[in-house]
């Protein structure tokens, strides 16, 4: 096979950081140079929210209102990235996933379920409530992907 057929679907995982974005851009290339399919994933991590709402007497509402903020601000990166990819003339789809325990675990999970050929991150991620695509993110992204993984600074 060659390297051209191994490419039949590119997943950049974002979390709308710099660096995301720059993998972002990488994907689109990559996806255009061999005519992937881009599949554009966040992972909502919401360990954080659920600990902190458990605690109040508001919880579900709290983490509610919280996740639909959090997923309102995903559905705009991803968006961007889509009108990028568009422009390019590619096709691309958006997936948010909504995780309480292994960013990692998720990335590889959904990437191993849609037969994916190369995943894209970037180095670092966002902190806080935002972290999603930490160095230790990559790192494991890295270490246990079944297909190659492009790691963008």
């Amino acid at each position: 096979m060659s390297l051209s057929d191994s490419y039949r679907t590119i997943l950049v995982a974002i979390d709308g950081s710099k660096t995301s974005f720059f993998a972002a851009d990488y994907a689109i290339d990559l996806a255009q140079k061999y005519k992937a399919q881009l599949i554009i994933l966040h992972v909502l991590y919401l360990r954080t929210l659920k600990q902190i709402s458990s605690s109040f007497i508001t919880a579900p509402t709290f983490g509610l209102e919280e996740t639909q903020k959090l997923k309102a601000r995903a559905r705009k990166w991803m968006e961007k990235i889509e009108k990028k990819a568009k422009t390019r003339g590619l096709v691309s789809r958006t997936e948010i996933i909504e995780q309480t325990t292994s960013i990692v675990g998720a990335i590889i999970e959904f990437a191993e379920g849609k037969n994916v050929d190369l995943i894209v991150v970037g180095t670092r991620g966002k902190t806080g409530f935002s972290r999603f695509l930490l160095g230790s993110v990559a790192q494991g992204v890295v270490v246990y992907a079944h297909c190659p993984v492009l790691v963008v600074k």
